[in-house]
């Protein structure tokens, strides 16, 4: 009897030693975080897209690239039953790596064009070395996880060296279109695991319109993804199934919420570039405001134009131009497109929009700095990899 006490004495002192090791022993580094997001109205990228722009490669590279898109094929009956186009998805992504990387990925994008490169989720590696080659000044990228329901699309990158640290990766996708399943509206969420910091990424595309009730349908989508996402578990590891219950959360995408102001005083308050008058009758900021269905959620001051509606390769909102007397469906402007973030540990170094005319909206994109939980055996060579 009391030698099974003392070996139960024995255990429960060596479990708190090890608890009180991996408290001690963690320290916190800083990585830069890049999100994106880019609803491209059905359009398929020209070979000739320059991502540089909006990745803003000539500026310090971030650690982690996150890209999401909206609409990358048409939303038409056919692609709506279809969850996957390859040769789409591929194109965007070979135009990422050669922005990233600065090589010519030409070879690539026409392969995507001819259907022989397929989309898959990026295994990482766990052999070999992933450091910089040594012949290049730049860093390079690889994507480790790329995933697609109908025109949603997220795409995430990471810097060589990560790749190691980076476990435990997971995708959710949840349908919000027709028949409240269907993908035409919906997101696509990605969960992984850098070091001992668990990072969730949303990317949505909300129901559109500026009807009354159409901000409810909204918030009911949000209500849909955040109870429906689930990422998978592990047996032997302790891993957040739901979006809130991760370390660092960004949510980003066309979330289509409207200002709810008349068409004429939005027009006339965007000519004269009155921001702040128009932001106080956003409905994302309202929902913000009010911690309704974004309860805690948080987002940087916004202070460029609405990214949404443009006439297609100008820079001239939707409607503000009829020629002719044509009557046509106006679209009043509003920040369509936003990303907004949930939690501790994440701090927003800029907020700005992208100016590429491809589609009617413009892209947005961030620049975050996120806490990341490093064990000590580890963060020598964090610290090497960034220095």
């Amino acid at each position: 009897m009391w030698l099974a006490l003392a070996a139960n004495k024995i255990l429960e002192d060596r479990q708190n030693h090890e608890v009180d090791y991996q408290t001690t022993s963690a320290q916190i580094q800083n990585l830069t975080l890049f999100v994106s997001s880019w609803n491209v109205g059905g359009i398929a990228p020209p070979s000739e897209l320059n991502m540089e722009d909006l990745l803003h490669t000539e500026n310090n590279l971030a650690d982690i690239y996150v890209l999401g898109f909206q609409e990358i094929v048409p939303l038409n009956a056919g692609n709506i039953l279809v969850q996957e186009n390859t040769s789409i998805s591929m194109q965007w992504n070979s135009l990422i790596r050669a922005a990233l990387n600065k090589t010519d990925d030409i070879s690539l994008h026409q392969k995507a064009e001819l259907g022989e490169s397929h989309q898959k989720v990026y295994p990482l590696k766990r052999e070999g070395s992933f450091t910089t080659s040594k012949t290049s000044n730049s860093p390079h990228f690889e994507c480790i996880i790329s995933k697609q329901m109908v025109g949603v699309f997220i795409t995430i990158w990471a810097r060589s060296p990560l790749l190691p640290y980076i476990r435990h990766i997971s995708i959710s996708s949840v349908g919000c279109g027709i028949f409240g399943c269907l993908g035409n509206k919906g997101s696509v969420s990605v969960r992984f695991c850098l070091h001992e910091t668990s990072f969730c990424f949303v990317c949505s595309h909300l129901a559109s319109g500026g009807k009354e009730g159409d901000k409810k349908e909204r918030n009911a989508n949000v209500s849909q993804i955040l109870s429906r996402t689930q990422f998978s578990s592990d047996p032997f590891q302790s891993l957040p199934r739901k979006i809130l219950q991760h370390d660092r959360v960004i949510w980003l995408g066309d979330l289509n919420y409207r200002i709810c102001l008349p068409e004429p005083t939005t027009r006339s308050l965007v000519n004269d570039r009155q921001w702040s008058t128009l932001l106080q009758n956003d409905q994302l900021k309202a929902e913000l405001r009010e911690g309704c269905t974004f309860e805690g959620w948080n987002e940087e001051e916004i202070e460029f134009a609405p990214t949404y509606k443009y006439n297609l390769d100008s820079d001239d909102y939707y409607g503000c131009n009829n020629q002719k007397g044509k009557k046509e469906k106006n679209r009043t402007p509003a920040w369509c497109d936003r990303i907004i973030w949930f939690g501790k540990g994440l701090k927003q170094r800029q907020y700005s929009r992208g100016e590429s005319k491809l589609s009617d909206h413009r892209p947005v994109r961030a620049i975050f700095t996120a806490e990341v939980k490093v064990q000590c055996q580890s963060t020598e060579n964090f610290v090497k990899m960034f220095s």
